[in-house]
């Protein structure tokens, strides 16, 4: 046996069956389209999701993407998903806020983000979902202790909440990645400037298309970008500069300057780790059966593409801010 693996059939054994799993997760990938048809798809596919409890266990409370800064450093996975929440807290002033700042978190997943907020800068957090399983499962992780954080099934285009006159809207709206999920880019951001009070932070993270007017996509890429939406139930991307006209021209800015930055480098790394903590937790995966492993098999290529879109720069990863408050009252200097 020794002679035959070493006399070259160990090498095409290896590649047949790397070939063999690649088609196995390649009709595992196409098998079912999740592409978007409404926000019911969108609240069932994040159902389904959370369900599961696969990302949770793989990824922890945060479905979103890390902060590894800007060049990249080696840094834990999950605790590069903190990292981000207190890096868009600072970037975007949230931390200037005093405590019991009231913020809403729209599209706050299973509330990683929101409770991190009420925690650790004292905020008064309503975070909300279209989704009733994450919402459930938000409250199930959310301690006693943290009567300030709290949660709400309702959709981000139409939010049954009241406008944000002065002293009654919220101090702050923080969303991240949930604005590709969102079939009408205008509404969500009107939305967001609807229920902020006048002067109040914005704290916007998104996956953003590369604006057409740089360059118009290739073929490939345009079969790229189509897995991309369909993949994962969303309906479009905004480009930075279109998401930041939604928010500029809407009729709820009450003269708000919104600011940018790109931060596609800082949060690259997310995409391969992602895939790499199922090789660090092994049982995380095995320990929920066969349905997970297929599940995590599922979800590589999207994975993937992701990695190489976010690298050739189809794809950005574009925070929006404003205003910036006064730094006066900084928290991030009482932490």
């Amino acid at each position: 046996m020794a002679s035959l693996l070493s006399g070259g059939v160990l090498l095409p054994l290896l590649l047949t069956g790397g070939v063999v799993v690649a088609v196995l997760v390649a009709l595992l990938w196409q098998r079912r389209s999740r592409a978007y048809l409404s926000t019911a798809s969108v609240a069932a596919a994040y159902d389904r999701w959370t369900d599961d409890r696969l990302l949770e266990r793989l990824w922890g409370e945060h479905v979103h993407l890390g902060h590894y800064g800007d060049p990249p450093e080696a840094r834990d996975f999950r605790a590069a998903k903190a990292a981000f929440v207190h890096e868009l807290a600072r970037w975007s002033g949230l931390d200037r806020l005093p405590p019991g700042s009231r913020v809403l978190d729209v599209g706050c997943g299973i509330g990683g983000s929101a409770r991190i907020l009420a925690r650790d800068y004292g905020f008064e957090v309503l975070g909300i979902s279209i989704s009733p399983v994450q919402i459930a499962r938000a409250r199930e992780l959310t301690p006693a202790n943290l009567p300030g954080c709290r949660f709400a099934v309702m959709d981000a285009l139409a939010l049954d909440l009241p406008d944000g006159s002065p002293g009654e809207g919220f101090d702050a709206v923080w969303s991240v990645e949930a604005g590709p999920h969102m079939p009408d880019k205008q509404r969500y951001a009107d939305e967001m400037l609807r229920v902020l009070q006048p002067g109040g932070c914005l704290a916007v993270a998104d996956w953003n298309r590369r604006d057409p007017a740089v360059a118009p996509m290739n073929r490939l890429e345009r079969w790229v970008m189509r897995q991309l939406l369909d993949q994962w139930a969303h309906p479009e991307f905004a480009s930075i500069p279109s998401l930041k006209r939604n928010l500029e021209t809407s009729s709820w800015n009450r003269g708000l300057p919104i600011s940018t930055a790109d931060w596609t480098v800082a949060t690259l790394p997310s995409w391969f780790e992602s895939i790499l903590e199922g090789v660090r937790r092994p049982g995380a995966v095995l320990g929920l059966g066969p349905r997970a492993v297929v599940q995590g098999l599922r979800e590589t290529p999207t994975l993937l593409l992701m990695h190489w879109a976010f690298r050739t720069g189809l794809m950005q990863f574009g925070v929006f801010r404003g205003p910036l408050p006064s730094s006066q009252s900084s928290q991030s200097q009482r932490r």
